[in-house]
């Protein structure tokens, strides 16, 4: 597994770096069978270290973590408890989503891009061009998966939103948390 160890305007020491390594690698050998990599950032907010920490699984899923505490390391334990009970949780239910996958998730390329908010959202006057701003344009993969899958890894990750592709019909589709806390699901080929 690749790690990337990395602080926001602070320095991660050699020590950190090596306890990092080893208690991640511990949690993530414990529940997960093949990660590809662990991306994990040291922060200060006011007077707390945050940690916050991603680890990419082979199946396409993302596990995210964040801990906070007063001191670094108390900082890291907080962010490694959450990422261990969040892939304890993922191993309990890939187990039966799992029995009928036959290979990996495949992944399509797709640009996602940032627009720009509008500063006059009173002005009823029409703008002269209606072309949004684009502020950021970056690559970005859609798994092929199934809609539990993509459930599962909304949740994990902490998103609002995912788009995947349906494995069972190959068309776009869309999950997200309602503002009620429930799951919405967006299939277009059912909409007809």
């Amino acid at each position: 597994m690749r790690y990337q160890i990395s602080g926001k305007q602070l320095d991660v020491g050699e020590a950190l770096q090596t306890h990092v390594k080893a208690e991640m690698g511990e949690v993530v050998e414990k529940y997960a069978q093949r990660p590809t990599e662990c991306i994990v950032v040291f922060s200060k907010s006011a007077h707390e270290f945050v940690c916050e920490a991603v680890i990419h699984l082979s199946t396409g899923l993302n596990a995210q973590a964040k801990g906070t505490a007063t001191e670094v390391y108390a900082a890291f334990e907080a962010c490694r408890e959450k990422m261990d009970k969040q892939l304890r949780r993922y191993k309990r239910r890939i187990r039966s989503h799992n029995a009928n996958r036959k290979g990996p998730v495949e992944f399509d390329g797709a640009a996602q891009y940032i627009l720009a908010a509008s500063d006059d959202a009173e002005d009823a006057a029409e703008p002269e061009s209606l072309a949004p701003v684009v502020i950021a344009e970056m690559e970005t993969k859609i798994p092929s998966i199934t809609v539990g899958e993509a459930v599962m890894q909304m949740e994990l990750a902490g998103q609002k939103m995912l788009v995947f592709r349906n494995e069972g019909h190959g068309g776009v589709n869309v999950v997200y948390r309602r503002e009620d806390g429930n799951i919405g699901w967006i299939d277009p080929r059912n909409s007809r």
